[in-house]
C-alpha cells in the first residue's frame, strides 16, 4: 500500500493546491455568498463528486495500461511529470491581475450540487490533471495498485469535501478578505506554478 512518507507529501499537496484560490474555491464562495451556506456545501459536494468520477476514471485506465505493459505506465508516469512541470511554468510566467469571485444567483442545493458536478466532469483540464498527477503517486512495488490508486483518491475527494465545507462555511468573512486583497492574484500564479514545478522536477529526480 502507499507508505506514510508518500501519502503524507501527497496531503501537503493536494491541500497546498486547494488551499491556493481557484475555479472551485471562487465558485464555492459565490455560491455560499449568494445563496447561503447550504447551498455553498451543495457546490463543493458536487465538485467533490466531479473529482471522484475523474479518480474513478484515472484508477481503472491507468490500472489496466498497468496490467497491459509496465513500460507503457512508465511513459504515462514521465509524460505526467513533463505536463506538471508545463502547467507550473506557465501559470509562474503568466501574469496575472486582480483576482475576482464570479457572480453567483442563489440557487437551491440540488441544483447547486448538479452544477458543481458538471461543471468539474465536464472540464477537460481537470481529467488531465488527475492523469497526469495520480500516477505520481503510484509504486507498483508497493501492493495493489488499485488498491493505491483508491486510497489516493478517496483522500482527494475527502480533503475536496474538507476544504469546500469550510470555505461555505466561513463564505462571508473570507469572501470579504478576497474582496479587500484582489492582488492576491499577482502571486497565486507563482504560488501554483512553483508547487506544480517543484513536484514535477522532484518526481523526475526520484525516478532515476
Amino acid at each position: 500500500m502507499v507508505s506514510l512518507g508518500v501519502l503524507t507529501t501527497y496531503i501537503l499537496v493536494v491541500l497546498g493546491l486547494m488551499i491556493i484560490p481557484g475555479p472551485a474555491t471562487l465558485l464555492t464562495l459565490a455560491r455560499a455568498v449568494s445563496g447561503g451556506k447550504r447551498v455553498g456545501l451543495a457546490t463543493g459536494a458536487g465538485i467533490a463528486a466531479g473529482d471522484l468520477f475523474h479518480t474513478t476514471m484515472a484508477t481503472f485506465g491507468l490500472s489496466a495500461l498497468l496490467a497491459t505493459s509496465a513500460l507503457a505506465f512508465e511513459i504515462v508516469k514521465y509524460a505526467g511529470v513533463i505536463y506538471l512541470v508545463y502547467l507550473g511554468f506557465k501559470a509562474f510566467v503568466e501574469k496575472s491581475g486582480s483576482i475576482d469571485m464570479p457572480t453567483a444567483q442563489a440557487i437551491t442545493p440540488m441544483r447547486a450540487f448538479r452544477q458543481g458536478f458538471f461543471t468539474e466532469i465536464l472540464n477537460p483540464k481537470t481529467a488531465l490533471f488527475f492523469l497526469a498527477f495520480l500516477p505520481q503517486f503510484i509504486h507498483p512495488e508497493s501492493g495493489s495498485v488499485i488498491g493505491q490508486f483508491a486510497l489516493l483518491g478517496a483522500v482527494f475527494v475527502a480533503l475536496s469535501i474538507a476544504v469546500t465545507s469550510l470555505l461555505a462555511i466561513g463564505a462571508g468573512s473570507i469572501g470579504g478578505w478576497l474582496r479587500r486583497n484582489r492582488a492576491i492574484g499577482r502571486w497565486q500564479g507563482k504560488v501554483i506554478g512553483t508547487i506544480y514545478m517543484v513536484l514535477g522536477l522532484r518526481l523526475a529526480l526520484q525516478q532515476q
